[in-house]
């Protein structure tokens, strides 16, 4: 497995994820397998392609649930050749929604795998029916719990702050 910076990654074809992944949590896992299991089929590389710090702790402070280490490490160990892990910013936020599709192009993606609420470019002008422009795009559909809730990286957190780890623990499904 492999790590990069923005723009230094170029594919003759790939499956892509693209998401904060904060926690790598069980919804996180089962897309990134789907993800992985894509790429087999369609015989080519994948990539996950995420973020830090996370967007919604740069912009709302919320708690990082997992350091880049431990986010690469978790990644990694579910069969993910290659991470671009882009540094969240003030000068990434700068980049606009076509610097990022040009990004993505130098991928060659088959598909992406995205969840519908994604933005992109500054000012978050970019969005899935845009990026559907330029790529075939396969939407994430939310993982629940065996409770039916949605697990999610907030949902998480929101357990760890109300002292609940021991409920918060099975959601992330690696402590």
């Amino acid at each position: 497995m492999e790590v990069h910076q923005t723009d230094s990654l170029q594919l003759p074809r790939s499956v892509v994820a693209i998401g904060a992944f904060d926690g790598v949590h069980r919804g996180h896992q089962a897309v990134l397998r789907e993800m992985v299991k894509n790429s087999h089929l369609e015989g080519v590389q994948n990539v996950v392609y995420t973020f830090y710090p996370p967007p919604r702790s740069y912009f709302q402070g919320a708690q990082v649930l997992t350091t880049p280490e431990k986010k690469i490490q978790l990644i990694s160990d579910l069969g993910v050749e290659h991470i671009v892990l882009a540094k969240f910013n003030e000068k990434y936020l700068q980049r606009t929604a076509e610097d990022f599709i040009e990004e993505l192009s130098l991928l060659n993606p088959v598909r992406i795998f995205v969840g519908d609420d994604f933005r992109f470019g500054h000012k978050r002008v970019g969005d899935v029916h845009l990026l559907k422009e330029h790529f075939p795009v396969q939407s994430i559909n939310p993982i629940c719990s065996m409770d039916g809730d949605k697990i999610s990286s907030t949902r998480i957190r929101e357990l760890i702050l109300q002292g609940k780890r021991e409920q918060a623990a099975p959601l992330l499904g690696w402590t």
